[in-house]
């Protein structure tokens, strides 16, 4: 691989550090660690005398920053690294809308307040929103470091019915981890002491929002999750390319460990540990969706060691000299 694939594939993993972090920070109550002053925590630069959750909250902010200046080097980079009309130069610059995403809605969670023990359906909404521009972040950070490996550009006409069916496997998974979201909360803002108290609160008819919508949640996980295994099989079967195979063995394999933690999950009611390898297997789950769907969509005639969308020399592999450029367009 190229450095600049090799930094895509750094920033990608670096960003599901950031997010399983973040989501320490709202199942540990510490949003409210920095009250309600953004980019500043409790008014300063670095607060004196900090408690506990503001240092947690504190992290999450700096290590964001640091997030949002490697998405920053990855879309500056990609535009030096490729040539126009590259996708991996499109996937850079998704990648950087998404991230500015992610600081307009995590401010607004601190500005507005929505955080620690608000229960609001206001932060409903901006908890499903912020997890929808998490999963498109991480998804076209993936995709750029797809590109930048040497995958092929995605062509939507291609075999007939197939993009429908990845369209339909992505909403679904994008509905389910948005659900998972504010089931999360629910756990947090509504701990049980047991299972069959737990249960008693879903079926009872005046408990809160987000104990109601929480019963959602499993039941949109096993139904998406049986959709994507039959996608999988499909795409081992039927499509045959080798990088498919490769993606949809490996999304098989995430739902079925995926459905194994949510059980777990609630038989040990929620703890934060498993909280975060439940939402650590979400984003897996997500990009191997992603990758397997662009790889099952790649453009025709685009053979094996076909010289890559990178042919800069500053960003040549440290094993070989620079490609040249002017290669015909296929």
């Amino acid at each position: 691989m190229t450095r600049f694939a090799k930094y895509a594939w750094l920033v990608l993993a670096y960003n599901l550090t950031v997010v399983g972090w973040g989501a320490y920070v709202r199942a540990s109550g510490s949003g409210a660690g920095c009250g309600s002053h953004w980019p500043l925590c409790q008014g300063e630069v670095v607060p004196r005398s900090p408690q506990v959750a503001t240092l947690i909250e504190l992290s999450h902010r700096v290590s964001s920053g640091l997030a949002l200046v490697l998405v920053v080097g990855l879309f500056l980079w990609s535009r030096r690294a490729a040539p126009r009309g590259s996708p991996v130069r499109l996937g850079g610059a998704l990648s950087l809308g998404f991230m500015l995403g992610e600081v307009l809605l995590g401010a607004g969670l601190v500005l507005f307040k929505l955080v620690a023990l608000d229960a609001s359906l206001t932060r409903v909404v901006s908890l499903g929103a912020h997890l929808l521009n998490t999963f498109l972040l991480l998804g076209s950070i993936a995709l750029t470091a797809w590109w930048a490996s040497g995958g092929a550009p995605v062509d939507f006409r291609s075999r007939a019915a197939v993009p429908w069916m990845f369209a339909l496997g992505l909403a679904g998974t994008l509905l389910v981890g948005m659900s998972g979201a504010i089931a999360a909360l629910g756990d947090t803002l509504f701990p049980s002491s047991s299972l069959a108290e737990g249960l008693r609160q879903d079926a009872s008819p005046t408990a809160h929002l987000l104990i109601r919508l929480r019963v959602l949640h499993p039941a949109l996980a096993i139904v998406v999750g049986l959709y994507l295994i039959g996608l999988a099989l499909f795409g081992a079967v039927r499509l045959q390319d080798s990088a498919t195979v490769r993606w949809a063995r490996a999304l098989a394999a995430l739902v079925l460990l995926q459905w194994t933690a949510g059980a777990l999950n609630l038989l040990l009611l929620a703890p934060i540990w498993l909280q975060l390898g439940h939402l650590l297997l979400a984003d897996l789950v997500w990009i191997a969706l992603v990758l397997m769907a662009a790889s099952a969509l790649a453009r025709a005639g685009v053979a094996d060691g076909e010289p890559s969308h990178l042919s800069a020399p500053w960003d040549r592999a440290t094993t070989g000299p620079a490609q040249p450029r002017g290669s015909p367009t296929r």
